[in-house]
C-alpha cells in the first residue's frame, strides 16, 4: 500500500491551558504525558512528574484530574515512586471507575557516567540503597490498576512491552498493548533493541498474551523503532504508528530516503497477530498518538522538534490510506524538549490535546499544557 500524503501547514484555532506547572521548582519537571476520559466525564492527566530534568533519578508517576472538562485541575498525586527513574505514564479508563496506568523504570546509575559530577552529585543520596541485586525489583515495564478512580491502587504488574501512552481498550472491552519489547538486558533496551509487538489481555491487564511482531523496513535494525501507538478503526482493523529514529541520517547517511524523528505506519487485519511491513511517512514529527474521532476521522498528534518548536497533528478520513499532515496546534515552544501529545474527544466533539512543553523560556522546567480545538 502506498500512503498518500498532503502537507497543509495550517494553524489550528485552539485555546491553550495549563494542567500542572512548577517551572522554577527543583522537582518541577513534567514529561511524557497521557490524557484519558473516565465514563463519568472526569479527565485524567498522567505523566512522569515532580522530577528534576529530562534525565534524572527522581521521576515519579503522577496524575491530575479535572471534573470541568479541563478548565481546572487537581494538584498532582503520586501513584508510583521507585528508587529509579519512572517514565512515560500511560492512562486508560477500563470502564466505570476502573483506571489503568502504565510506565517503565530505568536504572539511573548507568546515566551518571554521561553527566558532569555537579549534575549527578545530588543523585547519590537517592541511589545509595540500590544495587545490582535489588535493581530487578524496580527496573522494567509496568501497569497498575485502580477500581475507585485513583483513590487506591493495586500492586503493579510487570509486562514485556512499553509505550509512552500504554495500551488501548478495544470495543470488545479487552486491552491491546502495542509497544516496544522491554528486554531483560537493560543495556540492550537502552540501545534500542527489542521488537515492536502487540499483546492482548482479557482481564484488565492481569495476564497478557503475545499476538505478533511488526516486520521492519528493509535494511533497518530494531534500534531505529520506538514509542508506538495504535488505534482500532471502525471496521475493526488496527492501525499503528511508530517513532523512527534514523540514526544513520544523523551520522551522515541518506536523510532524503529515511527521515530521523519521523513516523512509520503498519496495519493489522487480524487483531494484532500479523502486521503489514512498516511504511515510512517521510516527514519530521514524532512520537505518535492516535484517536478515532466519532465522525470517523483518524487523528494523529505528534511533537515537532525543529524550529518553530511545538505540537502538530495529521488527519485521515479514509482509515490511514491518506493523510493531511502538519496542522499546527502551537509553535511557541522555547526549545525542542517537548511533545508526546495525546488527545481525547469530549461529548460535543471538541478535542483536548495534552503535552509537555516549557511555557516561556529554555531556562524553566517543562510543564503539562493542553490545547482545546475543533476538527478543521
Amino acid at each position: 500500500m502506498s500512503i498518500q500524503l498532503t502537507q497543509v501547514s495550517k494553524t489550528i484555532d485552539a485555546e491553550h491551558g495549563v494542567v500542572s506547572s512548577f517551572p522554577n521548582d527543583f522537582f518541577g519537571y513534567f514529561g511524557w504525558p497521557t490524557l484519558t476520559k473516565m465514563d463519568d466525564g472526569t479527565l485524567v492527566a498522567a505523566a512522569s512528574g515532580l522530577r528534576n530534568a529530562h534525565l534524572c533519578p527522581y521521576g515519579r508517576n503522577v496524575f491530575c484530574t479535572s471534573t470541568d472538562e479541563g478548565i481546572t485541575w487537581t494538584s498532582p498525586r503520586v501513584v508510583n515512586d521507585s528508587p529509579f527513574d519512572d517514565r512515560d505514564t500511560g492512562a486508560i479508563c477500563l470502564g466505570g471507575e476502573k483506571l489503568l496506568l502504565s510506565w517503565f523504570t530505568t536504572d539511573n546509575r548507568r546515566y551518571a557516567q554521561r553527566f558532569d559530577p555537579d549534575v549527578v552529585g545530588p543523585w547519590r543520596a537517592g541511589l545509595a540503597r540500590v544495587n545490582d541485586e535489588n535493581a530487578n525489583d524496580w527496573v522494567g515495564a509496568w501497569i497498575c490498576t485502580s477500581h475507585d478512580g485513583g483513590e487506591t491502587w493495586r500492586a503493579p504488574v510487570k509486562v514485556p512491552l512499553t509505550a509512552p501512552h500504554g495500551p488501548i481498550r478495544l470495543r470488545s472491552g479487552g486491552l491491546l498493548y502495542f509497544g516496544k519489547q522491554f528486554l531483560r538486558d537493560m543495556e540492550g533496551f537502552l540501545e534500542g533493541n527489542g521488537a515492536i509487538a502487540a499483546m492482548v489481555s482479557g482481564d484488565d491487564g492481569s495476564n497478557w498474551e503475545l499476538r505478533g511482531t511488526v516486520p521492519l523496513y528493509e535494511n533497518t535494525p530494531e534500534g531505529h523503532y520506538h514509542e508506538p501507538h495504535v488505534a482500532e478503526l471502525p471496521d475493526g482493523r488496527l492501525l499503528g504508528m511508530i517513532r523512527f529514529q534514523y540514526m544513520d541520517a544523523v551520522k551522515g547517511g541518506d536523510p532524503e530516503h529515511l527521515v530521523h524523528f519521523s513516523l512509520f505506519q503498519t496495519v493489522s487485519d487480524d487483531g494484532g497477530t500479523t502486521w503489514s511491513r512498516v511504511e515510512p511517512l517521510g516527514f519530521h514529527g514524532s512520537p505518535p498518538h492516535l484517536l478515532a474521532h466519532s465522525n470517523g476521522t483518524l487523528i494523529c498528534t505528534y511533537g515537532y522538534r525543529k524550529e518553530p518548536y511545538g505540537e502538530r497533528l495529521m488527519l485521515s478520513r479514509d482509515g490511514g490510506e491518506s493523510w493531511e499532515y502538519d496542522y499546527i496546534l502551537r509553535d511557541d515552544g522555547p526549545d525542542r524538549d517537548l511533545g508526546y501529545p495525546s488527545t481525547i474527544e469530549l461529548s460535543d466533539g471538541t478535542l483536548i490535546t495534552m503535552y509537555y512543553q516549557k511555557r516561556c523560556s529554555s531556562e524553566e522546567k517543562c510543564s503539562l499544557l493542553l490545547s482545546r480545538w475543533q476538527l478543521p
